[in-house]
């Protein structure tokens, strides 16, 4: 079965992510696409294992295997989280669906450290920007910006919200060099710091729940082993 294929034929969960799903998108904007397929148990039973994720077919467009996913999720990976939460659900079979009623087992006050780490490597490459070449990629501040909004609002509330709603004005000047870089560095502290306060109280359990989300990949596995064997075959 080609990698293609996978994608293809075997989708559980397909969405729009990037600026699209965030609500900042221009006329300009590329359409990103992100999603989740099962391979079919009966290709983990041969030597070469089926892929972790896909690249395409379709431009922009990107899928994991669905324990690829729960791994990643369970981690708390911003940006798989991200994808749970899209308001642009373009497909979803009964798996699918699953799925998405599994988000809130997935949610945990790792976010804090997952989405922080991930918010200061980034900053770290904005402050290099700025020592290089006298001022940072603006577009990049601006979904740092939004990052760490969505960090802050999930630890206070439980809930990950994607789109960033009445943001949505302030982050675009963001984007467009429109606010000083002391002003953009004074909101990133500031979030920083109610972030870190979000999480000493957050309504959020100290960890995702792994025996739930392991149920579910067992129970998928288990219903894919009844079909039949696919067919191999090389290449993409």
């Amino acid at each position: 079965m080609r990698d293609h294929d996978l994608v293809r034929h075997h989708t559980v969960y397909a969405c729009v992510m990037g600026s699209r799903a965030f609500g900042l998108a221009t006329d300009g904007s590329d359409t990103d696409r992100r999603g989740v397929f099962v391979a079919p148990t009966a290709l983990f039973w041969r030597f070469a294992k089926p892929p972790t994720h896909v690249d395409g077919p379709a431009p922009e467009q990107f899928s994991w295997e669905l324990e690829r996913f729960c791994e990643l999720a369970l981690r708390a990976n911003p940006n798989i989280l991200e994808c749970l939460h899209s308001p642009l659900v373009e497909h979803a079979d009964a798996t699918g669906r699953e799925l998405l009623e599994l988000r809130g087992a997935f949610l945990s006050r790792q976010v804090h450290e997952t989405f922080t780490r991930y918010a200061m490597g980034q900053r770290a490459k904005l402050e290099g920007d700025l020592r290089n070449h006298g001022a940072p990629r603006w577009k990049h501040v601006m979904h740092l910006l939004r990052l760490l909004v969505s960090a802050r609002d999930l630890l206070r509330t439980g809930e990950l919200r994607v789109d960033v709603g009445d943001l949505r004005t302030r982050l675009l000047d963001v984007k467009r060099g429109e606010v000083p870089w002391p002003e953009a560095e004074a909101w990133m502290n500031r979030l920083h710091e109610e972030t870190a306060a979000a999480a000493t109280r957050s309504p959020l359990p100290a960890g995702p729940d792994r025996a739930r989300v392991e149920d579910f990949l067992v129970r998928v596995r288990r219903a894919s082993a009844g079909a039949a064997v696919p067919e191999v075959t090389e290449g993409q």
